[in-house]
């Protein structure tokens, strides 16, 4: 009996893809980029997924193509190892460990055995030091690289800040207002600096740098907007630079064109700049990129480009500064008010996106399926400006309503919008049907739809609570306005309230027959039909921090936690407490699809999970020291299928699936499977696909097979194919096989033949007479009688037709002279 899987936390998405620069592969098919602590291969041609490469323990730091095997990738971590890769299989080659944190990651086609590491200086803090780590050609995959030898002292740990230029011959180095450039034949270092004299609040100091590919000339970008071109530094004092600028802030980052012949540039404006020529009077621009520009990258052949941007986006630009693709992950916001919510039509992951947006993320992908603008204005970038934000997200049951609150910052009182969107079936996007200006006096706690489920026909209700005292009740009323475009809006049906506290938390029961609402220190429990209050349950000390009603068969007991430590469980039929608990939990979740709800707490800097039902106080599951971050929310996705777990602690992950979402916006899971293996068939039979040589032979066949395929089409006809021909071991033998171990053609032949064959019994009697009309009339005669005779057997054996209607069916050779009767051509008869 083989053991259950352990349920291990997962990293599903939300890494920080601009860690590191991207790599294009030499036939520029693939983009390859660091993820967190994986590395991620994208196809450029559909912008899907197509290899998840973990291994590393700590965050990916550098990556680089093999220069003496294109097929294979250099990567390298914190965690103190650099990983070779057979990126189109993703398998982990050699793992070479150095024993120190790696920085950066460099490899040059000149150096044969070894790479270029950053790695922090020994003995000394904020310093350290470009090394070269020889890679020793030992057998076994694990192997230990510790033979250094340090290239530079005082570099800085970004990876923009180190630049190889003339095939290898000299290394640049930029730190703070130094340049450092170091030959190494001549074994020659020459330092630089530039006046950092500060001139209307700005500086001169270095924060990039990148080399010409064929000519002795730096490119340095400066904090001051400006771009430098270093030439001559092969002396200390006749060196000579040039100055563009365009810039108004910071240069993020500096790359040269294949051939040399323009140099590109990115920064904060989200523009990305071609300089031609090395002129500042010509240059190109490709603006509206969404975000600021953290790395360029270029393809070796220089027909694209692609830049990374702070909002965990990549652009794919092509060589004429057109705009070609764009793959965004999970954009990082600096706070998710809006919580972790899921969309019940796509059943993405809904949270604060763009300043202003809303974000649908993918899970599946880890990619957003798009973004929603939700407040409508232009975003100004500038330094304590007090702009609207979004800060509350609700959907219906059935996702056809979609509530959102914005706010602005007011020393006096907040600015506040509810807005109303419905989905349009048409155009497949959320259309706005309701604004509602200020609906509270002060801020706006909570706010969430009456679940009535997909069977109930009543109009949705939605309920927000503020800071004002109160809650609101807002149901859909007919517009009588005839110039209104829709026929329903929103309007304010109850305003309820208790004891002049603040409504912080809301829920409403599983069929919506109940509405609770926390004010402060008391949760107070109201029908959802005549708003009449029925109960009120206080369990001091502590203010409610959030609150849920339980499902299915828990529908009776009420949850609550405060923020002084405890977990209360209220029993709705008794009115009383039910059983508290001493846990100081931060997010409280239940499942839709189970009696289960998930808490998370956190305590001695340890985030824990626990799992339980409310009938019964004893955990069904936990997990202690879940992950070193704190986790702020969470959320249940239902599965599109059950997962099928092969222990009994593990069936509250059957109907749907945890995720959490820490400080660090990093998005984590709870899975019996490694995220490489969750990876879907479609997206691993792509690169299959896109890896294979297209020759003559290929084009023919495929060419030949999309004909057939259209044909049969056309045809209507229905191809029967053998469902056990992949399973057939003979099949399996005969193409996985490798050809010098085969057995002879002769003894393979006649298996494989028989493995083919369709038996009598699987076949219709539409093929069964096809293949009578296909004999001849004498063999069709001697057989009509043991056919008649064997389908009276049939017959008679399936006692089912006894009992159903009588019907009166045709022998064989009947059947075959009515269809002959049927093609003959009786038109000569509309003649008379």
């Amino acid at each position: 009996m083989v053991a259950p899987a352990a349920l291990r936390v997962v990293r599903c998405g939300g890494g920080t893809i601009h860690g590191a620069r991207a790599v294009f592969s030499a036939d520029s098919k693939y983009l390859l980029c660091a993820s967190g602590d994986f590395v991620k291969m994208y196809s450029v041609a559909t912008e899907e997924t197509l290899r998840l490469m973990g291994g590393h323990a700590d965050l990916v730091t550098g990556i680089q193509l093999n220069p003496h095997n294109h097929m294979q990738l250099y990567s390298s971590s914190l965690d103190g190892n650099i990983k070779l890769w057979d990126f189109m299989d993703g398998i982990p080659i050699k793992t070479f460990s150095v024993g120190s944190k790696l920085l950066a990651l460099y490899a040059l086609a000149s150096s044969e055995d070894s790479v270029f590491v950053v790695i922090p200086k020994s003995g000394e803090r904020d310093t350290f030091q470009l090394v070269s780590v020889k890679l020793t050609k030992t057998a076994g995959q694990d192997v230990e690289a510790k033979e250094l030898s340090v290239v530079l002292d005082g570099v800085g740990a970004s990876p923009k800040h180190i630049a190889f230029g003339r095939e290898g011959q000299y290394v640049a180095s930029v730190k703070e207002a130094n340049l450092q450039v170091y030959f190494f034949k001549q074994k020659q270092l020459n330092r630089f600096s530039v006046n950092t004299t500060k001139t209307k609040n700005r500086n001169s100091q270095f924060t990039c740098i990148a080399c010409h590919p064929t000519e002795d000339c730096i490119a340095t970008g400066h904090a001051d907007g400006k771009i430098r071109l270093w030439r001559n530094f092969y002396h200390k004092k006749e060196y000579t630079f040039s100055t563009l600028h365009w810039h108004h802030d910071i240069v993020m980052d500096l790359a040269y064109s294949v051939e040399g012949t323009s140099l590109l540039s990115g920064g904060v404006e989200s523009v990305l700049v071609l300089w031609h020529n090395e002129s500042d009077c010509r240059k190109d621009f490709l603006p509206r990129l969404g975000s600021p520009i953290e790395y360029i990258s270029m393809s070796s052949d220089g027909s694209l480009c692609c830049t990374l941007h702070k909002d965990n986006r990549i652009t794919i630009i092509n060589s004429n500064l057109r705009f070609s693709k764009s793959i965004q992950g999970l954009i990082k916001s600096i706070d998710v008010k809006t919580g972790l919510v899921v969309d019940p039509r796509t059943k993405a992951l809904v949270l604060n996106g763009e300043p202003g947006h809303l974000q649908f993320y993918s899970l599946q992908s880890d990619q957003q399926l798009f973004s929603l603008d939700i407040v409508q204005r232009q975003y100004i970038h500038q330094a304590g400006l007090k702009q609207a934000d979004l800060v509350k997200v609700a959907f219906s049951a059935r996702g056809e309503w979609l509530a959102t609150v914005e706010e602005r910052e007011e020393a006096a009182d907040p600015e506040l919008q509810l807005k109303l969107w419905f989905y349009d079936e048409e155009t497949q996007s959320f259309k706005l049907n309701t604004r509602v200006n200020t609906p509270h006096e002060d801020h706006i706690t909570d706010m969430c739809f009456r679940d009535m489920g997909e069977l109930e026909d009543d109009s949705p209700i939605l309920v927000t609570a503020g800071r004002d005292c109160v809650f609101k009740v807002w149901v859909m009323v007919e517009d009588t306005d005839p110039e209104a475009q829709q026929s329903v809006s929103w309007s304010c049906d109850f305003v309820g309230s208790y004891h002049n506290y603040q409504a912080t938390n809301c829920c409403f029961s599983e069929d919506g027959s109940l509405l609770a609402v926390s004010f402060e220190e008391i949760v107070t429990v109201w029908d959802s039909v005549t708003w009449e209050l029925k109960c009120t349950f206080c369990h001091p000390p502590g203010k409610i921090r959030s609150i849920c009603f339980g499902r299915l068969t828990c529908s009776k007991y009420l949850i609550g936690a405060t923020d002084h430590g405890f977990l209360c469980c209220w029993n709705l039929l008794t009115c009383a407490l039910e059983w508290s608990a001493h846990l100081n939990v931060l997010v409280l979740q239940p499942d839709p699809l189970s009696e289960h709800i998930a808490a998370v707490s956190w305590l001695s800097k340890e985030s824990s999970l626990f799992v339980f039902k409310p009938n019964e106080p004893r955990p069904v599951y936990i997990q202690r020291n879940l992950c070193k971050e704190k986790i702020l929310l969470a959320a249940f996705v239902p599965r599109d299928e059950p997962e099928m777990t092969g222990s009994e602690k593990y069936l509250w992950l059957r109907s749907s699936q945890l995720f959490f979402l820490t400080d660090t916006q990093e998005l984590l899971t709870l899975s019996t499977r490694s995220l490489e293996e969750r990876l879907t068939p479609s997206s691993k039979q792509l690169a299959i696909e896109e890896s294979l040589p297209v020759t003559p032979f290929s084009l023919l066949l495929g060419k030949h097979r999309h004909q057939q395929s259209q044909e049969d089409t056309d045809l209507g006809k229905l191809v029967v194919h053998n469902k056990h021909e992949q399973d057939s071991p003979a099949v399996k033998e005969l193409l996985h096989t490798p050809a010098h171990v085969l057995p002879s053609a002769s003894f393979l032949c006649p298996i494989f033949i028989n493995s083919l064959l369709i038996s009598k019994e699987n076949k219709s009697t539409e093929e069964v007479a096809d293949e009578v009309e296909m004999e001849s009339e004498k063999t069709n005669d001697d057989s009509d009688e043991e056919r008649d005779v064997t389908e009276m057997e049939q017959e008679d054996a399936n006692p089912m037709d006894l009992l159903g209607e009588m019907t009166c069916k045709l022998s064989k050779s009947q059947e075959r002279e009515l269809r002959k009767l049927r093609k003959m051509d009786y038109s000569w008869i509309s003649a008379f």
